[in-house]
Protein backbone atom coordinates (compact mmCIF):
# COMPACT_ATOMS: atom_id res chain seq x y z
CA UNK A 1 0.00 0.00 0.00
CA UNK A 2 2.62 2.22 0.70
CA UNK A 3 4.42 2.46 -2.98
CA UNK A 4 0.89 3.40 -3.84
CA UNK A 5 0.95 6.59 -1.81
CA UNK A 6 3.25 9.56 -2.17
CA UNK A 7 4.84 10.31 1.17
CA UNK A 8 3.70 13.86 0.95
CA UNK A 9 -0.20 12.99 0.90
CA UNK A 10 -1.98 14.02 4.04
CA UNK A 11 -4.17 11.36 5.08
CA UNK A 12 -6.08 10.38 8.36
CA UNK A 13 -5.86 7.23 10.20
CA UNK A 14 -10.05 6.54 9.91
CA UNK A 15 -9.94 7.15 6.07
CA UNK A 16 -10.95 3.92 4.21
CA UNK A 17 -8.95 2.99 1.36
CA UNK A 18 -9.24 -0.12 -0.79
CA UNK A 19 -5.68 -0.94 -1.02
CA UNK A 20 -5.30 -0.38 -5.19
CA UNK A 21 -6.11 2.91 -4.71
CA UNK A 22 -3.11 5.24 -5.94
CA UNK A 23 -3.18 9.01 -3.93
CA UNK A 24 -0.51 11.54 -5.37
CA UNK A 25 1.85 14.45 -4.15
CA UNK A 26 0.42 16.35 -1.57
CA UNK A 27 -3.15 15.06 -1.98
CA UNK A 28 -5.41 15.71 1.20
CA UNK A 29 -7.93 12.78 2.10
CA UNK A 30 -10.34 13.01 5.30
CA UNK A 31 -11.40 11.04 8.03
CA UNK A 32 -14.67 10.16 6.64
CA UNK A 33 -13.45 9.08 2.77
CA UNK A 34 -13.81 5.75 1.56
CA UNK A 35 -12.30 5.28 -1.54
CA UNK A 36 -12.93 1.97 -3.94
CA UNK A 37 -10.26 0.02 -5.75
CA UNK A 38 -8.15 0.84 -8.76
CA UNK A 39 -9.06 4.47 -8.04
CA UNK A 40 -6.56 7.18 -9.00
CA UNK A 41 -6.11 10.43 -6.89
CA UNK A 42 -3.54 12.85 -8.84
CA UNK A 43 -1.87 15.90 -6.98
CA UNK A 44 -2.95 18.36 -4.74
CA UNK A 45 -6.72 16.53 -4.70
CA UNK A 46 -8.71 17.40 -1.64
CA UNK A 47 -11.18 14.88 -0.47
CA UNK A 48 -13.47 15.33 2.78
CA UNK A 49 -16.45 15.14 4.57
CA UNK A 50 -18.46 11.77 4.26
CA UNK A 51 -17.54 10.94 0.87
CA UNK A 52 -17.83 7.39 -0.55
CA UNK A 53 -16.31 6.78 -3.95
CA UNK A 54 -15.93 3.46 -5.98
CA UNK A 55 -13.68 1.34 -8.37
CA UNK A 56 -11.55 2.18 -11.14
CA UNK A 57 -12.09 6.17 -10.90
CA UNK A 58 -9.56 8.97 -11.76
CA UNK A 59 -9.60 12.15 -10.03
CA UNK A 60 -6.93 14.61 -11.37
CA UNK A 61 -4.84 17.51 -9.83
CA UNK A 62 -6.53 20.26 -8.13
CA UNK A 63 -9.93 18.25 -8.08
CA UNK A 64 -11.76 19.27 -4.69
CA UNK A 65 -14.54 16.67 -3.00
CA UNK A 66 -16.85 16.64 -0.43
CA UNK A 67 -16.43 19.93 1.20
CA UNK A 68 -19.42 21.94 2.65
CA UNK A 69 -21.95 23.08 0.24
CA UNK A 70 -21.90 26.43 -0.81
CA UNK A 71 -25.45 27.07 0.92
CA UNK A 72 -26.17 29.56 3.69
CA UNK A 73 -28.71 27.20 5.39
CA UNK A 74 -25.93 24.80 6.07
CA UNK A 75 -25.58 23.98 9.43
CA UNK A 76 -23.04 21.34 9.85
CA UNK A 77 -25.03 18.59 8.83
CA UNK A 78 -23.73 15.18 8.17
CA UNK A 79 -24.38 14.79 4.58
CA UNK A 80 -22.92 13.02 1.40
CA UNK A 81 -20.94 12.71 -1.69
CA UNK A 82 -21.17 9.63 -3.58
CA UNK A 83 -19.49 8.48 -6.44
CA UNK A 84 -19.82 5.94 -8.75
CA UNK A 85 -17.23 3.94 -11.06
CA UNK A 86 -15.37 4.54 -14.02
CA UNK A 87 -15.86 8.28 -13.96
CA UNK A 88 -12.98 10.82 -14.85
CA UNK A 89 -13.01 14.01 -12.89
CA UNK A 90 -10.91 16.25 -14.74
CA UNK A 91 -8.45 18.83 -13.19
CA UNK A 92 -9.96 21.79 -10.40
CA UNK A 93 -13.87 20.14 -10.21
CA UNK A 94 -15.25 20.74 -7.19
CA UNK A 95 -18.33 18.45 -6.03
CA UNK A 96 -19.69 19.88 -2.78
CA UNK A 97 -21.72 17.76 -0.37
CA UNK A 98 -25.67 17.99 -0.10
CA UNK A 99 -26.77 20.48 2.61
CA UNK A 100 -29.17 19.32 5.09
CA UNK A 101 -28.66 15.60 7.29
CA UNK A 102 -28.43 12.65 4.80
CA UNK A 103 -28.99 13.90 2.04
CA UNK A 104 -26.50 13.32 -0.85
CA UNK A 105 -25.12 15.10 -4.06
CA UNK A 106 -24.61 12.38 -6.26
CA UNK A 107 -22.43 11.09 -9.26
CA UNK A 108 -23.56 7.69 -11.20
CA UNK A 109 -21.08 5.83 -13.34
CA UNK A 110 -18.88 5.99 -16.64
CA UNK A 111 -19.31 9.86 -16.11
CA UNK A 112 -16.55 12.45 -17.66
CA UNK A 113 -16.54 15.66 -15.71
CA UNK A 114 -13.90 18.19 -17.45
CA UNK A 115 -11.91 21.43 -16.29
CA UNK A 116 -13.25 23.31 -13.82
CA UNK A 117 -16.58 22.00 -13.48
CA UNK A 118 -18.75 22.84 -10.13
CA UNK A 119 -21.42 20.22 -9.14
CA UNK A 120 -23.54 21.84 -6.36
CA UNK A 121 -25.13 20.29 -3.00
CA UNK A 122 -27.78 18.12 -3.70
CA UNK A 123 -27.27 17.07 -7.59
CA UNK A 124 -27.56 14.24 -9.41
CA UNK A 125 -25.70 13.31 -12.17
CA UNK A 126 -26.52 9.66 -14.03
CA UNK A 127 -24.41 7.67 -15.65
CA UNK A 128 -22.58 8.41 -18.84
CA UNK A 129 -22.92 12.08 -18.72
CA UNK A 130 -20.11 14.24 -20.37
CA UNK A 131 -19.65 17.53 -18.94
CA UNK A 132 -17.48 20.17 -20.81
CA UNK A 133 -15.37 22.66 -19.25
CA UNK A 134 -16.53 25.33 -16.94
CA UNK A 135 -19.89 24.29 -16.54
CA UNK A 136 -21.89 25.19 -13.58
CA UNK A 137 -24.63 23.29 -11.63
CA UNK A 138 -26.52 25.13 -8.97
CA UNK A 139 -28.27 22.82 -6.32
CA UNK A 140 -30.56 20.06 -7.06
CA UNK A 141 -29.58 19.93 -11.17
CA UNK A 142 -30.33 16.38 -12.39
CA UNK A 143 -28.39 15.52 -15.31
CA UNK A 144 -29.96 12.12 -16.83
CA UNK A 145 -28.16 9.62 -18.24
CA UNK A 146 -26.00 10.25 -21.14
CA UNK A 147 -26.75 13.87 -21.23
CA UNK A 148 -24.06 15.65 -23.01
CA UNK A 149 -23.64 19.46 -21.63
CA UNK A 150 -21.16 22.05 -23.56
CA UNK A 151 -18.71 24.16 -21.75
CA UNK A 152 -18.74 27.98 -20.37
CA UNK A 153 -22.57 27.42 -19.45
CA UNK A 154 -24.88 27.39 -15.91
CA UNK A 155 -27.39 25.56 -14.97
CA UNK A 156 -29.94 27.08 -12.76
CA UNK A 157 -31.02 25.19 -9.24
CA UNK A 158 -33.61 22.32 -9.51
CA UNK A 159 -33.20 22.62 -13.11
CA UNK A 160 -33.70 18.37 -14.83
CA UNK A 161 -31.71 18.25 -18.11
CA UNK A 162 -32.99 14.86 -19.80
CA UNK A 163 -31.97 11.40 -21.36
CA UNK A 164 -29.60 12.31 -24.58
CA UNK A 165 -30.25 16.11 -24.57
CA UNK A 166 -27.63 18.27 -26.33
CA UNK A 167 -26.86 21.74 -24.10
CA UNK A 168 -24.93 24.10 -26.30
CA UNK A 169 -22.38 26.28 -25.21
CA UNK A 170 -22.48 29.54 -23.73
CA UNK A 171 -25.89 28.81 -22.88
CA UNK A 172 -28.02 30.09 -20.11
CA UNK A 173 -30.21 27.02 -18.75
CA UNK A 174 -32.76 28.40 -16.53
CA UNK A 175 -35.58 25.21 -16.80
CA UNK A 176 -36.39 21.66 -17.37
CA UNK A 177 -34.73 20.22 -20.95
CA UNK A 178 -36.83 17.25 -21.85
CA UNK A 179 -35.10 14.23 -22.86
CA UNK A 180 -33.54 14.05 -26.80
CA UNK A 181 -33.52 17.56 -27.46
CA UNK A 182 -31.17 19.59 -28.54
CA UNK A 183 -30.75 23.43 -27.02
CA UNK A 184 -28.50 26.81 -27.08
CA UNK A 185 -29.30 30.23 -26.96
CA UNK A 186 -29.29 32.84 -24.23
CA UNK A 187 -32.25 32.82 -23.70
CA UNK A 188 -32.31 29.52 -24.53
CA UNK A 189 -34.32 27.49 -26.49
CA UNK A 190 -35.43 23.95 -27.69
CA UNK A 191 -34.00 24.43 -31.46
CA UNK A 192 -34.26 20.40 -32.42
CA UNK A 193 -34.12 17.16 -31.68
CA UNK A 194 -30.82 15.96 -30.41
CA UNK A 195 -30.66 13.78 -33.83
CA UNK A 196 -26.60 13.29 -33.97
CA UNK A 197 -26.88 11.93 -30.04
CA UNK A 198 -29.96 9.58 -31.06
CA UNK A 199 -27.80 8.16 -33.99
CA UNK A 200 -24.60 7.52 -31.86
CA UNK A 201 -27.16 5.72 -29.02
CA UNK A 202 -28.36 3.57 -31.60
CA UNK A 203 -32.01 4.66 -31.52
CA UNK A 204 -32.26 5.03 -35.58
CA UNK A 205 -32.09 1.27 -35.33
CA UNK A 206 -34.44 0.43 -32.74
CA UNK A 207 -38.04 -1.63 -34.48
CA UNK A 208 -36.87 -0.38 -38.12
CA UNK A 209 -36.39 3.52 -37.21
CA UNK A 210 -40.16 3.76 -35.67
CA UNK A 211 -39.04 4.85 -32.41
CA UNK A 212 -36.92 7.56 -34.03
CA UNK A 213 -39.99 8.53 -36.17
CA UNK A 214 -42.25 8.61 -33.03
CA UNK A 215 -39.47 10.73 -31.52
CA UNK A 216 -39.71 12.95 -34.42
CA UNK A 217 -43.40 13.34 -34.15
CA UNK A 218 -43.29 14.36 -30.48
CA UNK A 219 -40.73 17.05 -31.40
CA UNK A 220 -43.51 18.30 -34.20
CA UNK A 221 -46.68 18.30 -31.31
CA UNK A 222 -44.80 20.06 -28.78
CA UNK A 223 -43.30 22.80 -30.50
CA UNK A 224 -44.41 23.55 -33.66
CA UNK A 225 -48.37 22.35 -34.08
CA UNK A 226 -49.09 25.82 -31.15
CA UNK A 227 -50.59 23.38 -29.09
CA UNK A 228 -50.56 23.35 -25.35
CA UNK A 229 -48.71 21.01 -23.25
CA UNK A 230 -51.40 19.12 -22.18
CA UNK A 231 -53.14 18.90 -26.01
CA UNK A 232 -49.49 17.49 -27.02
CA UNK A 233 -49.56 15.07 -24.63
CA UNK A 234 -52.71 13.71 -25.25
CA UNK A 235 -51.76 13.23 -29.18
CA UNK A 236 -48.72 11.85 -27.88
CA UNK A 237 -50.66 8.91 -26.54
CA UNK A 238 -51.43 7.93 -29.88
CA UNK A 239 -47.54 7.19 -30.67
CA UNK A 240 -46.44 3.41 -30.68
CA UNK A 241 -45.60 2.60 -27.72
CA UNK A 242 -41.99 2.38 -26.36
CA UNK A 243 -39.44 3.02 -22.94
CA UNK A 244 -38.18 6.11 -24.64
CA UNK A 245 -41.92 7.51 -25.72
CA UNK A 246 -43.22 7.04 -22.41
CA UNK A 247 -39.82 8.23 -20.45
CA UNK A 248 -40.59 11.86 -22.39
CA UNK A 249 -44.52 12.00 -21.33
CA UNK A 250 -43.52 11.22 -17.70
CA UNK A 251 -40.68 13.90 -17.99
CA UNK A 252 -42.88 16.20 -19.26
CA UNK A 253 -45.38 15.74 -16.90
CA UNK A 254 -43.41 15.46 -13.76
CA UNK A 255 -41.93 18.81 -15.09
CA UNK A 256 -45.10 20.79 -14.03
CA UNK A 257 -44.96 19.36 -10.39
CA UNK A 258 -44.49 21.24 -7.77
CA UNK A 259 -40.34 23.03 -7.20
CA UNK A 260 -39.67 22.48 -10.58
CA UNK A 261 -39.15 25.00 -12.77
CA UNK A 262 -40.81 24.64 -16.40
CA UNK A 263 -40.13 23.49 -19.45
CA UNK A 264 -37.48 25.36 -21.24
CA UNK A 265 -39.80 27.26 -24.61
CA UNK A 266 -38.81 26.34 -28.14
CA UNK A 267 -38.23 28.99 -30.95
CA UNK A 268 -41.61 29.91 -31.44
CA UNK A 269 -42.67 30.07 -28.25
CA UNK A 270 -43.88 28.24 -24.83
CA UNK A 271 -45.21 25.58 -23.72
CA UNK A 272 -48.53 25.79 -21.46
CA UNK A 273 -50.75 24.22 -19.65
Amino acid sequence: MTTLIHPTAVIHPSAQLDTTVQIGPYAVIGEHVKVGPQTKVGAHVVIDGWTEIGCDNQIFSGAVIGLEPQDLKYAGAESYVKIGDRNLIREYVTINRATAEQEVTQIGNDNLLMAYVHVGHNCLVENEVIIANAVALSGHVTLESRARISGVLGIHQFVHIGRLAMVGGMSRITRDVPPYMLIEGNPARIRSLNQVGLRRAGISEIANGEVQRSLKKAFRLLYRSGLTLNQALEQMAWLPEHELIQHLEHFLKQSQASGRRGLTPGRFGSLTH
